[in-house]
């Protein structure tokens, strides 16, 4: 059976949408593979310095600890004492208490003491 000139140009055509739509979904397959790569990357790289840096003092690197502050946990580093508060910590502390109360929360932090 010979095809008509015209047959051939269909049928060249079929085979070439064709293989245009399958080299789109590879493309794709392989877009969607890079992406999903690169964010398990960026994920296990979040992970990586967050275990890094979890707990350590940002002034001198030392281990941190957590201590009750007036019901809120702050965290203090074992070597130079300082003190850190987590987002909303400090406000909790100090929304709604009078300038007295306010000024003994901090001579307490500072170890201060009551005259």
């Amino acid at each position: 059976m010979v095809l008509s000139d015209e047959a051939k140009k269909k049928e060249e055509q079929y085979f070439f949408e064709r293989e245009r739509q399958l080299l789109e979904e590879m493309r794709k397959k392989r877009e969607a593979r890079i992406a999903e790569a690169q964010a398990r990357e960026a994920e296990e790289e979040r992970k990586r310095l967050r275990d890094l840096h979890y707990m350590r003092c940002p002034k001198c690197g030392h281990a941190m600890e957590e201590k009750d502050l007036e019901s809120i946990k702050v965290d203090v580093c074992t070597l130079c004492e300082g003190i850190y508060f987590d987002r909303g910590e400090l406000e909790q502390l100090l929304v709604g208490k009078q300038s007295e109360v306010r000024r003994g929360f901090f001579r307490s932090l500072f170890g201060l003491g009551k005259e």
